[in-house]
Parts: structure tokens; sequence; C-alpha cells
């Protein structure tokens, strides 16, 4: 015991010993000892100061005795002087902030297409809160429509909160058509369907665009599909998906009566397009020899062709690049998901991969039971409240409630 109680009495000694000698060198490095004060010397002649000069333009003005001198202030580069480009390549960087996107200049913005007639009121506005939700750049609406519901749409867009109302600016036009008779055109397969052949035409001053029927919703960023723009080679005008995937039970393949696209068709209900392209090219046709126009060749293809055509519009496009193959990009059926796609199994393999980007509603599927998947994801959208944030943890629970498919990235 002893022998134990002198071996920790001297750990103790040992221990305070160190603890001393610490303290006294951070004591010594804290206050340094005071320099040993110099002799008195004789004081030192000064030279005489050298005169002043005036300080040229931009010059800094001499520092005096003690002072520093400062580098001039570099200017900061102003967001206005970058270039489009370089504005694009700042709002592709991954986690940019939205608030970042709600500024870009509006030659970036995205333009996003509708035409809307008859009881299409409450489908465009549920298709358009759709591409707010999932979008993060702004956006142009064109909403073409009939003079009745001018001022609904107004007033429903116009209702909804900033959260909405800042990632998109919208305009109303009315349905005009620019050459042959407005109410035969008025009338081809459903109310004002035409109206998309005249895009090109009306929207002068928009490079680029999205057309979308009143049916579509959008499971994933518009900022995606508008992505594709970029893959476009240098022939390539516009791009849609394929009407079937099978050509065996393709409506084209079996019933057309007259020139289409491919093997089974295009479908023109998600339609991208470079509209400067559009303008300026020269198509091949049936009826002349040389190119023409897109304006000039609308009636005239129409009038050879309406005894023959079925779906309106949308067989006019496909007889167009028919004889223009080159000027088409096909893009795959996850960006035009049908009930054509499930209805006979699932034949749209870029689906069952990567999810459906863009649901296509067609045949009234959201308004009947026939395709009770279909209907639900469309109630779930139009029944999230617009006052709750985009991306709110409340959209994504009311969409996965509904037991839909929907986008991996969700």
């Amino acid at each position: 015991m002893k022998l134990r109680s002198k071996a920790a009495a001297l750990l103790l000694l040992a221990l305070a010993a160190l603890l001393l000698t610490l303290l006294s060198l951070r004591a010594g490095r804290a206050e340094p000892p005071a320099p040993p004060a110099r002799p008195a010397a004789a004081p030192q002649r000064r030279p005489a100061p050298a005169p002043e000069r005036l300080p040229g333009a931009g010059a800094l003005p001499r520092a005096g005795q003690g002072a520093r001198r400062r580098r001039p202030p570099r200017p900061r580069p102003r967001a206005g002087r970058r270039g489009a480009a370089s504005m694009e390549k700042l709002a592709r960087r991954s986690g940019e902030s939205r608030s970042f996107q709600a500024v870009l200049p509006p030659e970036l913005w995205m333009h996003l297409a509708v035409v809307a007639c008859g009881n299409r009121l409450e489908e465009t506005l549920v298709m358009l809160k759709s591409a707010v939700l999932f979008s993060h750049r702004k956006m142009q609406f064109h909403i073409f429509t009939e003079d009745s519901l001018k001022p609904e749409f107004d007033k429903q867009l116009r209702q909804w909160p900033d959260s909405y109302t800042k990632k998109f600016e919208h305009r109303i036009y009315p349905i005009t058509f620019s050459v042959g008779n407005p109410q035969e055109w008025k009338k081809l397969f459903k109310p004002c369907a035409a109206q998309r052949l005249f895009l090109p035409v009306i929207l002068k001053d928009v490079d680029s665009l999205l057309y979308v029927d009143t049916d579509v919703l959008f499971l994933r960023p518009v900022d995606d599909i508008w992505k594709l723009l970029r893959q476009f080679n240098s022939t390539q005008l516009a791009a849609m998906a394929p009407e079937h995937e099978i050509p065996k039970i393709g409506w084209y393949s079996r019933f057309a009566r007259h020139p289409f696209y491919g093997s089974t068709g295009l479908n023109s209900g998600v339609m991208l397009m470079n509209l400067t392209r559009i303008r300026s090219a020269q198509f091949k046709n049936s009826m002349i020899p040389t190119g023409l126009a897109w304006e000039d060749m609308l009636y005239p293809l129409y009038q050879k062709y309406k005894n023959a055509i079925t779906w309106g519009d949308q067989d006019l496009l496909n007889i167009i690049f028919y004889f223009n193959p080159e000027c088409l990009y096909v893009f795959p059926c996850q960006w035009n998901y049908r009930p054509d796609h499930c209805m006979y199994g699932s034949n749209c393999k870029e689906a069952e991969r990567e999810g459906v980007s863009v649901l296509h509603g067609n045949r009234g599927v959201y308004h009947d039971d026939k395709q009770p998947t279909f209907k639900a994801l469309y109630e779930a959208i139009r029944d999230v409240s617009v006052f709750l944030p985009p991306f709110s943890r409340h959209v994504l629970i009311s969409m996965k409630q509904s037991r839909c498919f929907y986008h991996q990235s969700l």
C-alpha cells in the first residue's frame, strides 16, 4: 500500500510540474518581453520632401506617411453584358436556384402553345398547371381560343398566386386562319384543332415552340423536352412521336388512304417546332415539282387530300413529312404516352425504362372509366390547390395516392 501511495504521489507531482511548464510557455508567448531601450542618439536630418506632382487622369494620389496604397476596385461585370449563350449556359447549370431562372431574358424563355375551343377550358388549365408544377425555366403561354372563353382564361390565370405566376406569362389569341376558308378549317376534325398548322405564320416573333393538345399532362419539367431542340440536325425543323410502336396494330398502317410518315405515322398531340426554320424552308410536295413555303402549301394540300383524311390536321402533317422526312426529328413514345401504349399490352419500352414524361389522355380517358390510371392522375393534378407551393410535399403525396405512374425523378 505504501508503494502504491508513493507512486500515486509521484505521478501527481509529475502532472503538476507538466501543467506549470505548459502555463509558463503559454504566458511567455502571450506576453513577449519588452525589447531593451536603445541608447539616445543624435537626431537625424531628414531629406527635404520632393516637390509634389499633380496626379494625371486616372492616377492614384500619393500615399502619406504610414498610409497603404490601395488598388483601384475592379469593375464587376453586369448581368446585362452577358451574351445569350453565356446566360443559357448558366441557366442549364445543375442546382441553379429558381430565382435565377425567373430573371432569364425573354429570348431564353420556353414557349408553350395550346388551342382550346368548346368545353376544353378545364383540361387546358390542368395542363398549364402541370407545366408550372414541374418546370424550372420561365415560360410564355400562347393560348388560342374562342372569344367566349378569353375572359375566363384570363380570370383563372390571374387568380393563381405569385408562386405560380412568377414562372410564366400568358397571351390569349383569337382563332384565325390566314389562307383558305376559315369555317372549313375550324370544322376540320375537332373545333379549332387546325389552328396549330398556322402557328409559324401567326407567331412571327417566336423562334421555337412546343405545341400540345389540351388533354396533355406534364409529368416532368418542360425544360427536358425543350432540350431536344438542341438535338436537331441542320435539316430538322419539327419533332413528334410515332402514332404507334407496332405497325400491325397501327391505324395508319391498316386504314390510311393517304401518304403518311414512316411505317406507323405520327401523332401531333405533342409537337416541338423550330418556327424560324419552318418559315424559311421550301417543302417538297405532290402538287408542283418545286418547293412551297409552309403557308403557301397548306390550303392546296388540304384541297387535294380533304376527301382522304380522317384525323384532320394530323393527317396533313403526316403527308407533309412523308415528302420531307429529313425535316423531322422523331422522339420516343415516353414524350407522348397515350392509351394506345397500354390498351393491348405495354408497347412503349422507353416508358418502362425511364417512366412516362408526357401523358396524352386522348379518347376522352380523363372523363370516363376506361383507363382508371389516366383519369386518377388527371384528377390528382386538377385537385391540387394552386395555393400550395409548387413542388410541395402535398402535390407529390396527391400523385402517389392516385397510384399512377409518374417519372422516377419524383
